[in-house]
């Protein structure tokens, strides 16, 4: 029997890596999706391609969550199309990079308004129709939250936040029968080296590197498993689960790097 046929998630930075991935996965099990993103052209490919993996229903909200009374529309407009809502997916997200002797309050600014802000205003919003559903959250976090590399300082602190929101959050919305959880992935290669890295041959390095330092596989994870590990927490498999901050990362925490 699929659980969550007809559910209405809604999936933010849907329109590519990670959360475009999520977004696939649940079509797949003909749930009704709201996916949010900043690019429009590529939110609209992504919800084709919902539509023809099975989504029952797809609606595509252009968004930017750096921007306040963004979270506030978003809810709305889900609301407006779908009249509920059992599913939250906090994935959208952003890294800088940037020793704290070169960090600037913009960079601090954007950082903390996508990673964390948005997040705590989205949840907020979404809370009481998550409670006539007991249905569920899964925020996607870091494994950088709990290492430490000065040149990843602001992404790092930001994700530490956002743990410290799962796990508190989770035990304030306990009694509406509301969980809430996070993945913590290792390093994914999606779009969003562009923000590491300036040129190809850095990228290539950059991921060349980070694999090795998975010791399970010795190679990087994928947009599928992290997609996978969000479906389990948010199934009835996971029924009794919440608060907890699931590293998805080939053993790489236990390393310390």
């Amino acid at each position: 029997m699929n659980e969550f046929k007809g559910k209405v998630v809604l999936v933010t930075g849907a329109s590519s890596g990670i959360g475009a991935e999520i977004a696939i996965v649940f079509a797949k099990h003909q749930v009704r999706l709201s996916i949010t993103g900043r690019n429009e052209e590529n939110l609209k490919k992504v919800a084709e391609e919902c539509r023809k993996l099975g989504a029952k229903e797809v609606l595509e909200i252009i968004a930017d969550l750096s921007k306040d009374n963004e979270a506030e529309k978003i809810v709305e407009e889900t609301i407006k199309m779908f009249q509920n809502m059992d599913i939250l997916i906090n994935n959208a997200g952003t890294v800088s990079l940037s020793l704290l002797s070169k960090a600037t309050r913009e960079e601090f600014d954007e950082t903390f308004d996508v990673n964390v802000k948005a997040v705590v205003f989205l949840t907020q919003q979404a809370i009481p129709y998550l409670e006539k559903t007991k249905g569920n959250i899964v925020n996607i976090s870091s494994i950088a939250s709990h290492f430490y590399d000065p040149k990843v300082l602001l992404y790092s602190m930001s994700k530490a936040a956002l743990d410290q929101f799962t796990r508190t959050v989770a035990l304030e919305v306990a009694e509406k029968g509301i969980r809430v959880n996070s993945v913590n992935p290792g390093y994914v290669p999606t779009n969003i080296l562009r923000l590491i890295c300036d040129t190809s041959e850095e990228k290539e390095d950059f991921q060349k590197l980070s694999s090795t330092l998975h010791p399970l596989g010795k190679q990087n994870l994928t947009v599928e498993e992290i997609a996978d590990s969000v479906l389990y927490l948010a199934s009835e498999r996971a029924k009794m689960v919440t608060g907890v901050c699931l590293d998805v990362d080939r053993g790489r925490s236990l390393t310390g790097q």
